[in-house]
């Protein structure tokens, strides 16, 4: 049998390899996400600056009976400023990494989109949803499940292209990529259908790079080899897909609830988009997801030191 969660163990294991990132966590003000935080610090994939009130860190600190005197503790007085501050220690070039602590995701994400302080670039901001299904041979990548609400055509464009570079970024090939809906020939009657079929095309015209991409899809036939056979598509994405992108976030956030709660499976999350990649947990995550979306934004984030100048 397929070892359960041997996709995150790889992916943290190659971490390890890498030197920790300097990781600005925005309000750390709970035991779930400073447990998550520390845990990733001794498994040597961040340092984590922790950027919230000092005292009420250190009462999370002291439930957990967590020794945390070895960490740069920014002092801030509320959930806001601290989402603030830990986008300003990123901008500054103190920090590589930014992570979500106990605050809410929308709360952190209108500090990375200010455009005058912010983290912004000329990518659209997207979320990837990095899930390790026991069942399944396949990491699965499901974009965009929490950030863009209902994509329009140039959105799913750089949705696309972010969890690409995020995939090749991780070493993991060439991703085959499946655009969503509920068919998987074109009807007028499903816009999605019609977008998907665009953005292959768009993709054949090198407005998309760095991936085998097809579409529409079905669910069924974008990951069962079977599923794709009985319904006759001919495809090198079809049965074998990788990164699924969905039409919208409603589709995409039950899909991955589906997959987290009914298959057991784990969604590490990540935001592409911004400056740096952003750690974006769920409060209900539990620590070994933590540690996977950490190990995830810190091997992509080491890619681009590589590929790309370091921006301050």
């Amino acid at each position: 049998m397929r070892k359960k969660h041997e996709k995150y163990e790889r992916l943290i294991a190659a971490a390890r390899e890498k030197a920790p990132l300097a990781t600005a966590v925005a309000h750390p003000c709970d035991e779930t996400s400073l447990q998550g935080a520390l845990e990733a610090a001794e498994a040597g994939l961040i340092v984590p600056i922790l950027v919230g009130p000092k005292e009420k860190i250190a009462a999370v600190a002291r439930s957990l009976k967590a020794d945390i005197s070895r960490f740069e503790i920014v002092d801030v007085s509320h959930s806001h400023a601290a989402a603030e501050k830990a986008v300003e220690l990123v901008r500054l070039g103190k920090a590589e990494l930014l992570m979500k602590g106990s605050l809410h995701s929308d709360e952190l994400l209108s500090a990375v989109a200010n455009r005058e302080t912010g983290l912004r670039t000329a990518r659209r901001i997207s979320h990837v949803f990095v899930m390790d299904v026991p069942a399944h041979p396949q990491t699965l990548f499901i974009t965009d499940a929490a950030v863009n609400i209902a994509p329009d055509l140039m959105a799913k464009r750089d949705i696309i292209q972010n969890a690409i570079d995020l995939f090749t970024g991780l070493d993991l090939g060439t991703p085959k990529v499946a655009i969503l809906s509920a068919v998987e020939t074109i009807n007028p009657s499903i816009p999605s259908t019609i977008e998907a079929a665009a953005l292959c095309k768009m993709a054949d015209r090198g407005q998309i790079t760095g991936g085998e991409i097809d579409g529409p899809l079905a669910f069924d036939n974008a990951i069962s080899m079977e599923a794709a056979r009985i319904k006759g598509i001919k495809s090198p994405v079809a049965g074998q897909a990788q990164i699924l992108v969905v039409p919208n976030l409603e589709a995409g956030n039950m899909l991955a609830k589906n997959l987290s709660f009914l298959s057991k499976a784990d969604a590490a999350g990540i935001v592409l988009g911004a400056r740096v990649p952003i750690i974006l947990t769920s409060r209900a995550d539990n620590v070994r997801t933590r540690m996977a979306s950490c190990a995830v934004a810190m091997l992509f984030a080491h890619r681009r030191r590589v590929t790309e100048p370091v921006r301050v």
